[in-house]
């Protein structure tokens, strides 16, 4: 079995650090749903600002309130205002990989969906993995690549 990113909040916008709350991090309930991100799930947080990692629990706050809130110790690393990644992974056999489609929601800085795309993993006649990154529409996307160094 192998760790795999099943879907992702990428860039959504912390809104508020409440220390005193006895921890976890609150996120509105349609980003959760858009991402596949389940209440109670464990989380990985990655503060683009800071680099902070840390590991919480999620929460659902209210409905449409574009909230994203770190609570207990998880509001000592982010800042209202930090764009951070959300991520959720799930234990996977590698045979299946191929079949998983993890999402992935990108935000504006007042946390409204952007972007939703998907990760797409195949084997070619070889047997090799490739990767690719595919819009709501399937187009495929440009994926970073090293620059050539001539």
């Amino acid at each position: 079995m192998r760790k795999i990113v099943a879907g992702k909040l990428h860039g959504i916008h912390v809104t508020e650090a409440n220390l005193n709350y006895h921890g976890s991090i609150t996120l509105d309930p349609d980003h959760c749903e858009a991402a596949g991100i389940l209440p109670m799930e464990f989380v990985e947080i990655w503060n683009k600002n800071s680099g902070a990692r840390i590991s919480t629990y999620v929460i659902l706050g209210e409905r449409g309130s574009r909230c994203c809130i770190l609570n207990g110790a998880a509001a000592r690393t982010c800042q209202p205002g930090d764009p951070i990644i959300v991520c959720n992974a799930i234990y996977l056999n590698e045979a299946h990989i191929t079949a998983l489609k993890p999402r992935i929601v990108t935000f504006d800085q007042d946390n409204h969906i952007r972007e939703r795309l998907s990760y797409s993993v195949d084997l070619d006649a070889s047997g090799r993995y490739s990767f690719s990154i595919h819009d709501e529409a399937n187009e495929a996307l440009a994926i970073p690549a090293l620059v050539s160094r001539a």
